[in-house]
């Protein structure tokens, strides 16, 4: 009742625009100047907020106890290891030394390490002059593009070596010299989807940062992550530097920035080998990271942890009390400081609690986003003092000026090699050697498996076991009750009645439809779903008027995300990209443990008992279900779930499985298809079948771009 208190007075203002409307629209602004666009923003926002601050009172009950903390810590490493799929079985790292360079108080050692069975990293090992054994330090990278060779990590890497700290810069999956689609017909000088970015080489297509996500889809619907290939290679180079005898085994530390920054905090989570670790200009709130930028990149969002209770701090919580720096910037636009700051107060609190105060610390100079001059030289200082037991002074540059600002410390740091002269391999990418497996590849053998273990426990399950599983995995409830559904307007067009309807998903969260109905219906209900628009075959002589003149009675319905409800408005400056202009919101209900296809698929549902309910005009009774494009996935999933409702069903332009996803080594915008854990319980085809085959029609399906295939 208090819900329809709130609901009313806003469905009241969308009546009165509504009848004031000659053209097909039906929902308009609210009083306050929000547009249609934005309420599955808002919607999604209001979630966020009740799963955070549902969190911090978890958070604050957990502190009364050492027990608790105890609990909290093992909890959120047993989460955060089943979300990102698990490990694979250690095998022989092949370790080989391809090249070696001099430099002033340090060498470097070109080190190629196969991490997986044919699947080879690319690092550079920063050794001192001065004679070891020595520490060692992991520096992953963030998001550069030409990866280990970027100024900012041959900066860090060489700061820690002449002080003597041994340092292994390496390339992430999709950087350096590890990018994971490649062109061979391609002379290319320019990223394909950032002609403004120079490429790293001829045959390498697309931005690391698109890689990352792009592969990410595929890693989900195994139920995992991409994020397990990175924190895998880190667990890999610490073997490595464990295995030699001028590195001290048990004096092992790790840092990075930004992208490196996230695999400095998730290796320092998991892996209780880093003696201490320094995340740099990553780590701050959900909350303010969601609010002001938006979701990262693939690897920076766990399925469902702002559900489960995981923020940003756990991954210092985790390992506490292990001596832990927290290196941001002030001025960092990307991670917003205020964000850091209450993780840092968050962090401090639950070390205190267990007795350790003084093992987390936060490193916060006036300084942008990256891996800065001030940063460098306090996290070395900071490893030093827990590798290597002595407290230095560090100085990059001995004396500064008086006077200088961002540009001028860069001008004054220049680092000594070019991507050239670091480069490993003799190819310039590892995936150009003989017997190399991309990660498309390495995920499309593990889908395979899946297919082959699923089947039996698949074919054990009854019609509702199946339908039980099906829901479970997509996040759809049992049965829910009708939801509300009003009319707010009316037109004609000839003989025709065009009704405008109003379903409400969720508080705040109207969906718009059009209801054409023949003077004379003679046939069954049609429930049209496009994955565009419910007036996007709506026009005079288009396919539902022809319908209609049937005698159909057509339900031109629209799900969340799509047509008036479309959302992208922070990214619709940008264009949308490689994964849609609601990428972000597709990644925020990721991280809600929500799939669009779970929500699609339930607001399907609705529509369907609307349509067969007798509310839009016709008889109770089964209707025909037609669903193109973005729509067909989740009617496909309404369909199975509940077969009984529909005479018959209609699936236009639908990918032909999620197998053919995680297999593909390029896609387009498949974030709105993604399920997580989906390949280890169905696939599409299962649905069908579920659905009843001899009513299922799918026509013109298509490929992860969007392409026809047979």
């Amino acid at each position: 009742m208090k819900l329809m208190k709130l609901i009313l007075p806003f469905l009241s203002l969308l009546i009165a625009r509504a009848l004031a409307s000659g053209d097909l629209g039906v929902l308009t602004a609210e009083s306050d100047g929000t547009t249609p666009d934005r309420f599955l923003e808002r919607w999604l926002a209001a979630e966020v907020e009740a799963a955070v601050e549902a969190r911090k009172d978890a958070f604050g009950k957990m502190l009364k106890s050492g027990a608790a903390c105890r609990k909290w810590q093992e909890e959120r490493r047993a989460f955060f290891l089943d979300r990102i799929g698990g490990f694979p079985d250690r095998g022989p790292l092949q370790a080989a030394i391809t090249g070696t360079l001099e430099g002033e108080g340090y060498r470097i050692e070109k080190i190629l390490l196969e991490t997986r069975p044919g699947f080879h990293l690319t690092a550079n090992l920063y050794l001192p002059a001065v004679p070891g054994p020595w520490p060692a330090v992991l520096v992953p990278c963030g998001h550069s593009h030409n990866g280990k060779a970027a100024g900012q990590y041959q900066l860090a890497s060489r700061l820690l070596a002449r002080h003597g700290l041994a340092a292994i810069c390496y390339d992430p999956i999709g950087q350096g010299e590890r990018y994971q689609i490649l062109d061979p017909s391609a002379k290319r000088t320019r990223f394909e989807d950032a002609p403004h970015v120079e490429s790293v080489h001829p045959q390498v297509k697309l931005m690391c940062t698109t890689e990352h996500t792009m592969v990410g889809i595929g890693c989900a619907l195994l139920g995992g992550n991409v994020a397990q290939y990175r924190i895998w290679d880190g667990m890999r180079v610490i073997d490595y530097l464990q295995s030699r005898p001028d590195i001290l085994p048990n004096k092992i530390g790790c840092t990075g920035n930004s992208g490196g920054g996230t695999e400095t905090a998730y290796l320092m989570a998991l892996d209780p080998r880093l003696v201490a670790a320094a995340p740099g200009c990553y780590l701050t709130t959900f909350q303010s990271l969601l609010s002001l930028k938006g979701p990262q990149d693939g690897e920076q969002n766990l399925f469902g942890q702002l559900a489960f209770g995981m923020d940003q701090a756990d991954y210092c919580i985790m390992r506490l009390p292990k001596p832990t720096l927290i290196a941001a910037g002030t001025r960092d636009v990307t991670f917003d400081f205020a964000g850091t700051w209450e993780l840092f107060g968050e962090a401090k609190r639950f070390a205190s609690r267990i007795g350790h105060p003084d093992s987390i610390d936060l490193a916060a100079p006036d300084a942008p986003h990256g891996f800065t001059l001030q940063l460098r030289e306090a996290v070395t200082r900071f490893l030093l003092r827990h590798l290597a037991g002595k407290e230095v002074e560090v100085r990059e540059i001995p004396s500064l000026p008086d006077s200088f600002d961002d540009e001028r410390l860069r001008a004054l740091t220049v680092p000594d090699w070019t991507d050239a002269d670091l480069q490993v391999t003799e190819e310039g990418q590892v995936l150009l050697r003989p017997g190399e497996r991309s990660v498309f590849e390495i995920n499309a053998t593990i889908a395979a498996r899946l297919r082959a273990e699923r089947a039996a426990a698949w074919k054990a399950l009854d019609a509702t076991g199946k339908r039980a599983r099906v829901r479970a995995t997509i996040g759809v409830p049992g049965e829910a009750g009708e939801a509300a559904l009003f009319e707010v307007g009316e037109l004609r067009r000839g003989d025709l009645t065009i009704r405008k309807l109003v379903l409400e998903a969720g508080p705040g969260l109207p969906l718009p439809a059009l209801v054409f109905v023949p003077a004379k219906p003679a046939g069954r209900a049609v429930l049209y779903l496009h994955g565009e628009s419910m007036k996007a075959d709506a026009a005079p002589g288009g396919p539902i008027e022809a319908l209609a003149k049937e005698g159909r009675v057509v339900v031109a319905a629209e799900l969340r995300g799509i047509g008036e409800t479309e959302t992208g408005v922070r990214r619709k400056a940008f264009g949308a990209g490689r994964f849609g202009q609601d990428n972000l919101e597709i990644l925020t209900a990721y991280l809600l443990g929500k799939s669009y296809v779970g929500l699609r698929t339930a607001d399907a549902l609705q529509w369907a008992g609307a349509a067969a309910s007798g509310v839009v005009g016709i008889q109770p009774g089964s209707i025909d279900l037609v669903a193109i494009g973005e729509a067909a996935v989740p009617a496909l999933h309404a369909a199975a779930l509940n077969p009984e409702r529909f005479a018959s069903v209609t699936l236009r332009r639908m990918i032909s499985s999620w197998e053919s996803i995680v297999a593909a080594p390029e896609t387009r915008d498949q974030t709105v298809n993604m399920v997580h854990g989906a390949l280890r319980v169905y696939d599409l085809a299962d649905l069908i079948a579920m659905a009843g085959p001899e009513k299922v029609r799918v026509t013109l399906s298509v490929d992860g771009m969007g392409k026809p295939v047979e």
